[in-house]
């Protein structure tokens, strides 16, 4: 939770306000679960008849007649027998009652008042009159503790701040988000679907999807091949051993997707990336003179995510990850994250994004060594140089416990979404457990066999994500070099059409992506679709342009750039295309 603890508390019992609301109004209603979340709070539900969005205005306004009862918020503890008759009726609690019990035993809190009792443990603000200003957002299903296996319930979440000004600023971010949202434009600009046949969190790009999917990963690998990063491909499955050696069957063992075949073969979908390419280092023998090895591989990887939490490009099955390795000596560990750290820089500096980020230090959880694999020297050493370059480069490092990977500590990029959520892209992890797990060495000078130190890195990270982000932060009006579509062709009647044909030929001649709209439609008709598409320049020819040999050029936000000789708006568009940074 990144608000502060007072913001927390208050949320937490506006949930619970809500289901005090709920349960007057529809009194047959069981009762799930109700946390504060990041920039708000919900309460899971199920309702005796379903309801709509158009309910929460009378759900919010019975909210708010209870607010200004000031009702008190009473904790009190109980036994295990008293919590099952108070809530004999309610069987989501009584199932959470079970496990309760199981986890602390006899003593259950509840808190109390004058007409409703919740299963809680707390803590609550005095009364309700103290919560602030509050809002009902939206409906949404979702499973019973987040498996599909269990009933989907109706959650409803809302938001709430310690003042009016809060609340509508927050609101203002929510409908300019909507704006943005990734599923919303991405569907308008045909960049990619979904379909019930293929799955849920299974994203069919479109070929202007790809376009853009294809030019993130060549502007990536460009760059990572300035920096020695050489290219490996890698299948999409493997055997369960691979895993188990690598710690990440255990760590995924609730999200991993098994294959199985009537002949007996027996693979499991991979997780990640890495243990197939510490297989390519392991292929043959390796010196001190050889390192550092740099693979770099952009493919899928599969996570069976709770069903509930797909959704859009953000949460899926199939990931499109880049990814990569570098295996390297321990003299040459820091120099390695310098580079790695450049290339984050010079990448998201080429979208305009560099600077609109933080980075977390991610350590090991203290308290639960156990969680982690590798020897405590090793994960003590990583943890020394991680810092020591985050402070060099002035990355401003915020140190957090417990986040750090399943082998080794982390800097981790992280972005805000339209909502202001978090997210991390890039990242750099050092690791010297893996090496030894698989047995990987190197021969030093010596003779002697050594084993390398990997150095993970995902510069794009995953593609879907990435995409999505920057669906929402150019509101689908991508620089030219990343837009499907860099220009159309409009001819203002038929007559123009085989001179709109040339030019064509001639710009995809030059490898720019050019579409000609020759549809029966006025030119106005075709400047707003071409707006709608969000494409950067519209080149307009009519009988003058062909008396002159000229086009006329407009850009996408109605700037007029005029007549002029198509050579040179091939330079022009060029030299755009040529500009990795757009703000």
């Amino acid at each position: 939770m990144k608000e502060n603890n007072q913001l927390e508390i208050m949320r937490h019992s506006c949930s619970h306000l809500l289901a005090m609301a709920v349960f007057k109004l529809f009194p047959k209603t069981k009762l799930g679960i109700g946390p504060a979340i990041e920039n708000g709070f919900y309460y899971d539900f199920e309702f005796e008849k379903p309801i709509v969005e158009k309910n929460l205005e009378k759900i919010e306004k019975e909210m708010e007649k209870i607010k200004k009862e000031a009702i008190t918020f009473e904790k009190k503890e109980i036994t295990y027998e008293e919590a099952k008759k108070i809530f004999k009726n309610q069987p989501y609690k009584l199932e959470l009652i079970e496990d309760i019990k199981k986890e602390k035993g006899n003593s259950i809190s509840i808190y109390k008042n004058t007409s409703f009792t919740d299963l809680c443990k707390g803590p609550h603000i005095n009364n309700t009159s103290k919560i602030g200003p509050f809002k009902l957002l939206s409906l949404a299903g979702a499973y019973w503790k987040g498996s599909e296996k269990n009933k989907m319930l109706t959650r409803i979440y809302g938001t709430c701040f310690e003042d009016k000004k809060e609340l509508n600023n927050y609101l203002k971010v929510i409908k300019e988000a909507k704006k943005r949202d990734h599923r919303k434009i991405g569907k308008e600009l045909d960049l990619f679907c979904f379909s019930d046949l293929v799955g849920a969190g299974l994203p069919l790009y479109t070929p202007k999807g790809t376009i853009l999917k294809d030019e993130l990963q060549k502007y990536v690998e460009e760059i990572c091949q300035h920096y020695g990063f050489e290219k490996v491909m890698t299948p999409h499955l493997a055997k369960i051993e691979l895993f188990k050696l690598s710690g990440h069957a255990d760590k995924f063992r609730e999200e991993l997707f098994c294959v199985s075949s009537p002949r007996g073969h027996d693979f499991v979908m991979r997780p990640v990336l890495c243990p197939h390419q510490t297989q390519i280092y392991a292929s043959k023998p390796r010196s001190y003179r050889d390192l550092p090895i740099r693979y770099m591989e952009s493919e899928k990887q599969y996570r069976a995510e709770k069903t509930g939490e797909i959704g859009g490009l953000n949460r899926v099955y199939a990931i499109t990850i880049e990814d990569g390795h570098s295996f390297c000596r321990i003299d040459q560990v820091k120099d390695e994250i310098i580079n790695i750290v450049n290339i984050i820089k010079d990448f998201y500096g080429g979208l305009g994004l560099w600077g609109k980020h933080w980075v977390s230090f991610s350590v090991r959880d203290y308290g639960h060594l156990e969680k982690y694999i590798g020897e405590a020297k090793d994960w003590d050493e990583c943890e020394r140089i991680l810092e020591e370059v985050a402070n060099e480069m002035k990355l401003d490092a915020k140190k957090r416990e417990g986040e750090a990977a399943l082998y080794g500590p982390k800097l981790d990029f992280m972005f805000k979404d339209a909502l202001g959520n978090e997210i991390q892209i890039p990242t750099v992890q050092l690791d010297f457990a893996t090496p030894k797990r698989f047995g990987l060495n190197y021969i030093d000078q010596n003779g002697k066999k050594i084993s390398p130190v990997i150095v993970h890195r995902a510069i794009l990270g995953s593609y879907e994500r990435l995409i999505a982000l920057l669906i929402e932060y150019f509101v689908g009006a991508f620089p030219p070099w990343l837009s499907p579509i860099q220009a159309i062709i409009i001819p203002i009647t038929d007559k123009q059409k085989d001179y709109a044909q040339k030019i064509q030929k001639q710009l995809k001649e030059e490898k720019i992506r050019v579409n000609l709209d020759d549809r029966s439609e006025t030119v106005g008709a075709k400047i707003r679709d071409a707006e709608m598409q969000k494409i950067p320049y519209m080149i307009i020819v009519g009988e003058k342009e062909i008396k002159s040999k000229n086009i006329s050029i407009r850009t996408r936000g109605g700037r007029i750039i005029g007549n002029m000789k198509l050579d040179k708006f091939i330079s022009l568009l060029k030299e755009d295309i040529d500009k990795k940074r757009q703000i």
